[in-house]
């Protein structure tokens, strides 16, 4: 028999009322959780401080209806849901062979409509677990234990959100219209989220080369995410990332603050309206603002462009980096505590420029380009003590 339905919608509440400067009041479906029990692997665990946020007494909520599908352990699930969907594995000291999908339904007794619409089947052929129904009622909410190895394809319709906890997959799609997308240690070779009204939200460590677009007011905030390319973008929403180890990123937003912690690799990122923040840059960074400001802490060097149209722009290093030095700005500020050697000071329309040398840099490999040309450039030491702010 499946164990009946777990809390993780208490998680998610916990997780919103600690980011409500971010993203207040990003799902109702919070409340709606089921009495936090067992479930497969693990599936009863609460987040810590959780237990001081459980919402108020309601209607009993409860495990409506439950299948046990065997499958084969490197399928795919596909998901067509209006309500709230959780993905989990399967707990491996139960089933070893990982070759069962388990489904149970959880809602208030006596309200969970549609259920009868609900289609639960597995396709031997095509090795896909499908999960349908345009019918069942939004409020209820739908747990899956999977294989650890499965492929995902999940659309989420209404206010209906999902969250996928430590599956490893080659593809990963999941696709909402004004529900949370929640990805908890997930490994994949393609991972692809996108959201039309909805936040997302990225917890502990995600793999994979991944693509992420949150359109609308949507933010997006990050632990930490590594693999060979990723790709973010917001429209009106935030970004934010505490971590980013990759080869290559590209992080847009058209109207929505930028704001990163440690980042590694070549990262460009884009911002029309909204500002540019990075705590710390390892690597090769191109960042460009339209009428937002830019600042950088660059602890280890490759190459660095920053450009604001009609912002200005801090960049703060560590006194021991070896740079090239290139800065232009209706005004260029750098304070006395950078030693620069070589400085030379240009003037011309409006503009000042200021090149030089930090530590016998090679111009070729080493260099940090900034162009203000409607605001100040200002360049700064800094420890890298002071640039841990974002990871407290």
């Amino acid at each position: 028999m499946l164990a009946p339905c777990s809390g993780w919608e208490l998680g998610c509440l916990r997780l919103c009322l600690r980011q409500v400067r971010l993203w207040a009041g990003a799902g109702r479906w919070a409340s709606w959780a089921c009495q936090a029990r067992p479930y497969g692997s693990g599936g009863g665990e609460r987040w810590p401080g959780s237990e001081a946020e459980v919402p108020p007494p309601g209607p009993a909520r409860r495990t409506l209806k439950e299948w046990t599908l065997q499958v084969s352990p490197f399928g795919r699930l596909r998901a067509r849901l209006p309500c709230h969907l959780a993905v989990r594995p399967l707990d491996p000291l139960i089933y070893p062979d990982g070759d069962r999908v388990l489904v149970a339904v959880c809602g208030v007794e006596g309200s969970a409509r549609g259920l009868d619409g609900l289609q639960v089947k597995y396709d031997e052929a095509l090795e896909e677990m499908a999960i349908v129904s345009d019918t069942i009622d939004p409020q209820a909410s739908v747990e899956v234990n999977a294989p650890l190895k499965f492929g995902l394809d999940i659309k989420s319709s209404g206010s209906g959100c999902v969250k996928v906890q430590s599956i490893e997959c080659d593809n990963c799609k999941i696709e909402t219209e004004h529900g949370t997308s929640i990805l908890q240690s997930v490994k994949g070779q393609r991972l692809h989220v996108q959201t039309k009204g909805g936040k997302v939200i990225c917890l502990g460590t995600v793999y994979g080369n991944i693509d992420i677009h949150a359109s609308d007011k949507s933010a997006v905030t990050i632990d930490k995410l590594q693999g060979s390319s990723v790709t973010v973008s917001t429209e009106d929403g935030l970004l934010k990332a505490k971590y980013l180890y990759t080869e290559s990123s590209f992080l847009s937003s058209a109207a929505g603050d930028i704001t990163l912690g440690s980042v590694h690799g070549n990262i460009t990122l884009q911002s029309k309206m909204g500002n540019i923040t990075v705590d710390s840059s390892s690597g090769c960074l191109k960042a460009s603002a339209h009428q937002g400001a830019i600042d950088v802490y660059v602890s280890q060097l490759g190459k660095v462009e920053l450009k604001s149209h009609k912002g200005s722009i801090i960049v703060k290093v560590p006194s021991s980096l070896e740079a090239y030095l290139q800065l232009s700005g209706k005004e260029v500020d750098v304070t006395s505590e950078v030693h620069v050697q070589e400085m030379a000071e240009a003037h011309k329309d409006d503009l000042v420029t200021v090149t030089g040398l930090m530590n016998q840099a090679s111009k070729r490999e080493k260099w940090i380009k900034a162009d203000a040309p409607k605001g100040t450039v200002s360049f700064r030491r800094q420890s890298w003590f002071q640039s841990l702010k974002l990871q407290d």
